[in-house]
C-alpha cells in the first residue's frame, strides 16, 4: 500500500530548514536555546493540522469507510503528516524556493510576521532575572497609555531599571503589554551586549 511517509520524512525536513534559517537570520542576537524553543512552538502537530486546515488538506485525504464516520478528515495527526507531505511534494515539484515562498507565506500570516520571536514564555521573569544578575533592584513597569474603546482597548507599557526606560510594548492587556515591553528590553540588552563582546 503507498503511504506518504517519504512524501512527510522530506517535507518535515525542507520546513525545519525554512524556519530555522528564518529564525538564525531574524534573530541574531539569540542563542540555540531560545530559537529551537521558537522551532519547536511554531511546529508542532496543532500548528501543522491547522495550516492544513487553512488550505482545505483534509477535503483530500483518501481515507477509509470507518474512518470517514468516525471525522478522520479532521483528525490533527493525519492533518499535520499531510500538510508535510505536501511540503515534500512541493519541494519535488519546484524545487527548494518555490518550497520554501509557500512556507513563508503560510507561517508569517500565523506569527506576525515572525518580527518578535515566539519563544519566551515568561519575558518578564527571563527580563528579571538578567537584570537581578548584575543589580537588586527588580524592574518596574508603568502604563502610559490606554487608547480605543472599552471593549477594545490598547494598552502602552514602559518598562524602568535603576530609574532608566528600557523599552516600550503595546497590547489588548496591561499584562500583554508588559510582556512586550520586556520582551523588547531582553533583546535590546542582548543586542547591546553582543555588540560589546
Amino acid at each position: 500500500m503507498q503511504t506518504n511517509q517519504r512524501l512527510e520524512f522530506l517535507g518535515d525536513a525542507v520546513l525545519q530548514l525554512v524556519l530555522t534559517k528564518e529564525l538564525y537570520e531574524k534573530f541574531p542576537n539569540f542563542g540555540e536555546g531560545p530559537l529551537t524553543k521558537a522551532r519547536a512552538k511554531m511546529v508542532n502537530r496543532r500548528t501543522l493540522a491547522d495550516h492544513a486546515r487553512s488550505i482545505g488538506l483534509g477535503n483530500y485525504l483518501i481515507v477509509s469507510r470507518g474512518e470517514e464516520i468516525h471525522g478522520g478528515r479532521e483528525r490533527p495527526s493525519a492533518l499535520a503528516d499531510t500538510y508535510e507531505a505536501l511540503l515534500g511534494a512541493i519541494f519535488l515539484d519546484s524545487g527548494f524556493e518555490r518550497a520554501r515562498e509557500f512556507i513563508l507565506a503560510q507561517f508569517r500570516e500565523g506569527f506576525g510576521t515572525l518580527e518578535v520571536i515566539p519563544t519566551l514564555e515568561n519575558p518578564k521573569g527571563e527580563l528579571q532575572e538578567l537584570l537581578q544578575s548584575k543589580s537588586s533592584q527588580a524592574p518596574q513597569y508603568h502604563v502610559v497609555a490606554a487608547t480605543g474603546p472599552d471593549h477594545d482597548r490598547v494598552f502602552e507599557c514602559t518598562v524602568h531599571h535603576d530609574g532608566v526606560e528600557l523599552a516600550r510594548g503595546r497590547g489588548k492587556s496591561k499584562k500583554s503589554a508588559e510582556s512586550e515591553a520586556a520582551l523588547a528590553a531582553l533583546m535590546t540588552l542582548r543586542a547591546k551586549k553582543s555588540a560589546n563582546a
